[in-house]
């Protein structure tokens, strides 16, 4: 199991070049941003913190990342994708993936904010189709020479489109949500795991329910594969290992150097101890 980060970056916070260097420095081995492409003026928006206004592009704040980091893992938790023509996300992500050398991780979201989905063209009773067949279009493009793509909400011709990621099946890609039975199903259909947004009791139901459902669909319940985030303490850690997690994230403020490196120092030993050990 590996120690990472993740965060809200925004032009408030610790610029990501710089926290990414602090990051890597202190031996974590992943960064990964959260997203909202913006926050419509209302009473959903009007109770989020100031950090969901200002957040960073992820993709763009990643890249700057990643140039100025060798080994550290970048990723989104969790990237909107029902939000974003399939066609660009693929560029966007295909482009990052290869100018970091392979170190892109795609955490994927259905979305909650529904006045945000609305403002981008979308449906919210529509979001769990277009994320999937998204995905699915996406992979196509990422894996294809001449790539097309026909769902029910996505559809393009055969066309090309370079560069392509360094893997040929494309980044790894985990599904973020509660664990609902819908969530279930998506990521034992097509994802390569979970980003649960929850760390407590009923993730281990979920969890079952998931290995259990892959085996019913003849996947190996084993290939399901988990990150989480929280505060690495002792006895989080051992849950998290009991549950075959592979990544623990540890939570940062969006904030300043002030806030953010005593955090990291906090936990760089231990960051240090496990990322050797794996």
């Amino acid at each position: 199991m590996r120690l990472g980060a993740t965060t809200f970056v925004t032009d408030l916070s610790m610029d990501p070049r710089e926290l990414a260097r602090e990051i890597e420095g202190r031996g974590y081995d992943a960064l990964f941003l959260a997203e909202h492409t913006h926050i419509p003026v209302g009473e959903a928006g009007a109770n989020l913190a100031e950090m969901y206004r200002h957040v960073y592009d992820p993709m763009v704040a990643l890249t700057a990342a990643a140039s100025v980091t060798n080994d550290l893992v970048v990723g989104t938790a969790i990237c909107l994708v029902a939000q974003h023509d399939p066609i660009v996300l693929a560029k966007a992500i295909a482009s990052l993936d290869h100018l970091s050398g392979g170190r892109f991780v795609l955490g994927a979201g259905f979305g909650w904010l529904r006045e945000e989905m609305e403002h981008h063209g979308v449906n919210p009773d529509d979001r769990w189709t277009l994320v999937r067949e998204k995905i699915a279009a996406m992979r196509a493009l990422w894996s294809e020479e001449e790539a097309e793509y026909a769902g029910s909400l996505v559809r393009f011709g055969p066309s090309w489109s370079w560069p392509k990621p360094t893997s040929p099946s494309g980044p790894p890609v985990f599904l973020g949500g509660a664990g609902g039975p819908r969530t279930v199903r998506h990521v034992v259909d097509y994802a390569d795991g979970w980003l649960p947004n929850r760390t407590g009791p009923e993730v281990d139901a979920v969890l079952e329910t998931l290995r259990a459902e892959a085996e019913r669909k003849g996947r190996d319940p084993e290939s399901i594969r988990l990150i989480v985030a929280g505060r690495p303490e002792p006895e989080f850690l051992d849950l998290q290992r009991s549950r075959g997690c592979e990544r623990v994230l540890l939570l940062l403020p969006s904030a300043g150097r002030d806030a953010v490196l005593p955090v990291l120092d906090q936990y760089a030993a231990l960051a240090q101890e496990m990322n050797a050990a794996t």
